[in-house]
């Protein structure tokens, strides 16, 4: 059989440059594999189980898990002993990188305090079925706090809202919610307040009532509102609420007092029967004869 050359060098020619471009293409990823399983591992400090904000790192809480050294956070930890014995401020699930943001300084304190920002203050409020939303209200959860009482110098009754927007750190023993969190049933409600707010919050619990309002955790406006009274309410007009208020709340011996005293009667004297008289005219001279009874 006789074989053109033509074809026999153009065949060889297609083989050549078929066997240079796999030499190629082995070359390169032979190099990227070298490299990749070259790369520097970095051990850092992970969680081991899932560990909840207040709560406190202890040794079988954390371990050391190599990673590649491109993949380590920039603030993670390398030192088991860097992190422990210092409490969580924010939840830090199983086998995720423990770092600087997630917890507080060492001997910042236990449970809720390291919740608690520089500046900021932590106060607790009774609440029950009746004075609260106790029952739908968690941890990380948003209200207002309203007061009903009675303003010194007025009569009538108000309901004002003196604080918005307050973050709620805790619901009785329940500092966190896991998201699977049902409602709850709880006595105590502890607000995230700054130093004013927390003397307002501590006025309105003792001279008035209050009540926890829950809002809308991405809602942060705050709402002017001129309060409400009694005589609103009830569509009462406040003049003749007040008077009417004003009377009932009157001592009984000033308003006997501010009587004006009954007057006696006067005695009427019966008047004096005139006497029988008879007049005589004996022309001009008028005579006149009286006769006693």
């Amino acid at each position: 059989m006789r074989f053109d050359k033509r074809f026999v060098f153009v065949l060889g020619t297609s083989l050549g440059w078929g066997l240079l471009v796999a030499a190629a293409f082995y070359r390169v990823a032979g190099n990227s594999g070298g490299r990749t399983h070259a790369e520097s591992q970095k051990q850092i400090v992970v969680a081991a189980k899932e560990l909840p904000a207040g709560a406190t790192i202890d040794r079988a809480s954390v371990k050391l898990r190599s990673i590649p050294e491109s993949a380590a956070p920039a603030a993670a930890f390398t030192k088991l002993e860097d992190v422990l014995d210092r409490p969580v401020i924010s939840p830090i699930h199983p086998d995720e990188p423990v770092v600087e943001a997630r917890i507080a300084a060492k001997g910042s304190g236990m449970g809720l305090a390291p919740l608690i920002p520089p500046g900021m203050r932590a106060i607790s409020v009774r609440v029950n079925d009746v004075v609260g939303v106790s029952g739908i209200v968690l941890p990380g959860m948003r209200v207002d706090v309203l007061v009903t009482g009675r303003p010194p110098n007025q009569q009538d009754t108000v309901t004002r809202t003196v604080l918005q927007n307050i973050a709620v750190l805790s619901a009785g023993q329940t500092i966190q919610t896991d998201g699977k969190s049902q409602s709850m049933v709880v006595p105590v409600v502890t607000l995230l307040v700054d130093p004013q707010e927390a003397e307002a919050l501590t006025l309105a619990n003792n001279e008035g009532h209050i009540q926890l309002v829950l809002r809308n955790s991405t809602d942060d406006k705050r709402a002017a509102t001129p309060g409400r009274q009694l005589h609103d309410l009830y569509g009462v007009a406040k003049k003749e609420q007040e008077d009417k208020v004003g009377q009932a709340s009157r001592p009984a011996q000033t308003r006997q007092a501010g009587r004006a005293a009954p007057q006696k009667p006067i005695a009427v004297q019966s008047p004096v029967p005139e006497p029988d008289q008879v007049i005589i005219l004996h022309g001009a001279t008028k005579k006149v004869e009286v006769f006693s009874k």
